[in-house]
Order: structure tokens, then sequence, then C-alpha cells
């Protein structure tokens, strides 16, 4: 692909000049429009060292309000990013609605120069192409814009470049010796560079060829192109047509009602232990997963415990015995609400990142990312067609985790209608208990049966064999606390051999 580009193409200063003042007034009005209609933009420049990105994206943000967006730098990764899955620093990095995030260097350092400076197996570079597919994906299906540049040269520019770099006192820090072995190795280069190009581009986040000898023909590409895609997708939301992204075929209904396949139907509620039987095993596996998170700091292997289930089913007792003999500087309880305005701002996926355990930690979600396939879904707050690509933008994100090394365990506590009644009463009876119980709380209850269906869709459509789901008996505390601990116990063990 790259080998036969014509790399010769020039502009001249004065068509620069005419060009660029239609454009420059044009590319900040369609930034206020993003703005006003709230989409997100991330524009990508990757391409060879000295191919000009830094002068390149100075050109392109020029005309820009400086409010409206924000430049990231990518470099080799640091010791808190290389205690998270590869992309965790991208998914923190994602624009809010309505604004602009410019990259310099990507995501796609992870297929390139990573496997350049030290060997990566297939199974690994297969990993991360799927990774990085899923991640663009998921983005430009939930409304962000994608643009992403490639800057090419010749290897003969290279290298004149870095000469000219190196010459001058005040440029000849930024050549370092990586910088002209990978020139000495641009054969290989290209070969990747083709590869990554060909693999990863798609209709919703496609690649931009720019020829960059000439830095005036460049410029102008660059800003035609993002004028072009702005104009586009903006035309598309007026219209109300959705991205490409989201076009892509999410799960199927759930089909005949009558044949509905129920995972929750078959499960006995009634199981339980007795008080003796519960403390007995409760020591003995508290004291066990003590033993077990210190293993698993010093392995540096990070855990995700999610848990779901009816309201009043347990989670936070389940929590509270969970934590109770562990260091509390290895794990975070982290409780989920509705979003808030600024989490409303981004992917649904995106605060959820942003408390991913790092590497030797663990962290226990009360309540999770399945609020959208549950309450969203019964609620009305997402579109059909968002929950049901829910399922499989989930299990990527698990599956993201568990490549990286994550233990990922998720539990629904499962209660019948008259227990939960119950709990409900003797909430509202105990002063004590009182604000464990909402009119919220009766009011979904109403919903039984819609919640019943979409949990058992959630658990047949997002068990998977890297993320499986456990269903808890609940109906007996002392029953659900003792299973799930023994789960993870379990989990914890089996992943330390």
């Amino acid at each position: 692909m790259l080998g036969n580009i014509d790399l010769d193409r020039k502009m001249n200063k004065k068509e620069y000049k005419k060009l660029a003042e239609e454009l420059e007034p044009r590319l900040a009005e369609l930034q206020r429009d993003a703005k006003k209609y709230g989409l997100p933009v991330m524009i990508v420049f990757e391409g060879w060292g000295a191919s000009g990105k830094g002068t390149l994206i100075n050109h392109l943000i020029q005309p820009l309000d400086p409010r409206g967006f924000k430049v990231f730098t990518i470099k080799k990764e640091n010791e808190e990013e290389q205690m998270h899955p590869f992309l965790w620093r991208f998914w923190t990095r994602t624009p809010e609605k309505g604004r602009m995030h410019i990259f310099d260097r990507s995501w796609y350092r992870k297929v390139i120069t990573e496997q350049m400076d030290k060997p990566v197996s297939d199974h690994e570079l297969a990993s991360a192409y799927k990774q990085i597919l899923s991640f663009e994906e998921q983005l430009a299906a939930g409304g962000t814009l994608i643009i992403k540049f490639f800057l090419h040269i010749s290897e003969k520019e290279q290298a004149k470049r870095l000469k000219r770099l190196e010459s001058s006192p005040e440029t000849k820090w930024r050549v370092t010796k990586a910088d002209w072995k990978h020139n000495k190795q641009y054969d290989s280069y290209l070969t990747m560079y083709d590869r990554m190009l060909e693999q990863t581009d798609m209709p919703w986040a496609s690649w931009h060829i720019i020829e960059a000898t000439d830095r005036e023909y460049a410029a102008i590409k660059i800003m035609s192109v993002t004028v072009q895609l702005l104009e586009k997708r903006l035309s598309e939301i007026k219209e109300g047509m959705p991205s490409p992204a989201a076009l892509i075929p999410s799960a199927g209904a759930a089909g005949n009602e009558e044949m509905r396949t129920s995972v929750l139907a078959g499960i006995d509620v009634t199981k339980s232990l007795t008080k003796e039987e519960y403390k007995k095993k409760l020591n003995k596996l508290q004291s066990e997963l003590q033993i077990l998170h210190n293993e698993m700091y010093l392995k540096r292997i990070p855990v995700v415990v999610a848990l779901e289930g009816w309201d009043a089913a347990g989670k936070g007792g389940a929590i509270k015995r969970l934590t109770e003999k562990m260091d509390p500087r290895g794990y975070e309880v982290v409780p989920t609400a509705a979003p808030n305005d600024i989490e409303k701002a981004h992917h649904y996926l995106w605060r959820f990142w942003q408390k991913m355990p790092k590497d030797g930690h663990m962290a226990i979600f009360d309540r999770t990312w399945y609020g959208r396939v549950m309450v969203e879904r019964i609620e009305g707050f997402c579109t059909e067609e968002e929950w049901r690509r829910a399922y499989r933008e989930i299990n990527q994100m698990e599956e993201d985790l568990t490549d990286h090394g994550a233990v990922v365990l998720k539990f629904w506590l499962q209660i019948d209608k008259d227990e939960q009644e119950r709990r409900f009463k003797d909430r509202m009876e105990n002063p004590q208990k009182q604000w464990k119980i909402t009119d919220e709380d009766w009011r979904n209850r109403e919903k039984w049966d819609s919640y019943e269906k979409a949990v058992d869709e959630m658990i047949l459509r997002t068990s998977t064999t890297y993320a499986p789901w456990t269903v808890v008996e609940a109906n007996s505390k002392y029953y659900a606390r003792i299973k799930i601990l023994e789960t993870v116990v379990d989990a914890l063990k089996k992943r330390l051999k």
C-alpha cells in the first residue's frame, strides 16, 4: 500500500494561503457546531518519525478555540499505565460530548513501536489488533467521530530530516539512537505499517494517508479531510442518522416469550446454612482470602468482582464479608449509581474503565456496567439498539481485562419475590435500615417480570468462558455470602497456580 504512494505532491505558498483562508474559518465554525450538537471527536496522528506530526497538529489547531480541544502526546507507558490493560490509558482520555481530543501517536504504538522494540508473539499481536478494533468500534457506535491520519515520507526524506534536526543545537535533543535505528529498519516498518493500515481501516474509523514531504500540501490535506468528515457527521446528526458503527448487527431479540430460555427459573433459592455452619466456613474462607489477597498483590494479578442482583438481595452484606480481613490498601469498593452529568457526556463504559484495578489490586463493583442491559433497558434510558449492542461491547471489555491477566468474577444474587417483600418491610420497620429503602425500590418491584426477562437474557449473552456468571441462591444470606467467598477463593487459587 504505502510503497506505491506518490510522495512528491507539493503546493506553493500562494495556493496554500488561499486554501487555508477558506478552510480555517470553516474549521472553527465546525468546532462550534460539534460543541452545539454534542459530537465528541478523536483525531489520531500516526506515521514515521520526523514526518512532522507536531508541526501539522499545530497547523490544525491554530483556527480552533483552545477551550474545546486537548492534545495528548503518547509515549512509552509509565509505571501506572503498565499496571492496567493497554487501552486503559486511552479509554480514560476519551473526549466528552462536544470536545475534541488530538493524539500525537496513539494506541497503535502497541502493534508497531512496541513490536519492534521487543519480541511479541502472534497471539499477543492478534489480541492487540482485536482490542483496537473493538475500542474504535465501541466509541464510534457511541457517537464519537474518529479521524485517523498516517503521515508518510520516504526513507531518504526521513534521514534528511533527522540530519537537519541534529545539526541545530535547539533541536538536536529530539533525535535519538532509536530514531536512526528505525530509519535503518525502514523496510521492516513499512511492512508493519501496511499491515496495520489494512487491518484497522474500517468505515467508522478509516485511515487517511497524508503525503507529508511537503508541509503545505500535508497541512491543507489534513484540514480538508477534517472539514469534510466533520461536515458529513454533523449533517448525519442533524438528520437523525446513526454512525456507521451503530449499524453493526447487535444481539437479536429473545424470541417468542413462551419459548424464552430461562436461567433464573431453575434456581433453588431455598438453599441455606445454619448459623454454626456459616460461622465455621466464614472464618476459614476469610483467612484463606487474606493470604490469597497478599499473593495476588505480590504476583501483580488484578481482580474484578462484579455484584448484581435484586434490590435487597444482600450485595452490601456480601461485600462486607468479602473485604473484612483483606488489606484495605489493596482493594476498592465501587458503588454504582445513576451516571452524573460528566459521566453522561462520555461513552457509558468510560466511568467503569476509570475504576478498573491496577495489577495486584481488587475492584469490587456494587452494581456495574450491566445497568445498560437492565435498568437502562427497562426504564428507557437508552435505545433498544444501544442496549442490544451493549452485550457485545461488554463482552469485549471483559475480554480485554482477562487478556491483560485480570480475574473477572460476576455474581447475580437471586431471591424470590416473597423474600424481597419481607426484606423491604423489615427495612421500613427498622429505623437503622430505613435509609436502605426508597420509593424507587417499590416501583422497580412492580416491573419484576420485565427485569427477570432482562436478567435471563443478560446472563445468557454475557456468561463467557473468560468471565462467567455465578448465580447465587440468596434467600439465605448465610448461604449467599459463603458461596461468593468460596467462588472468589477458588478462582484466585486457580489463577495463582
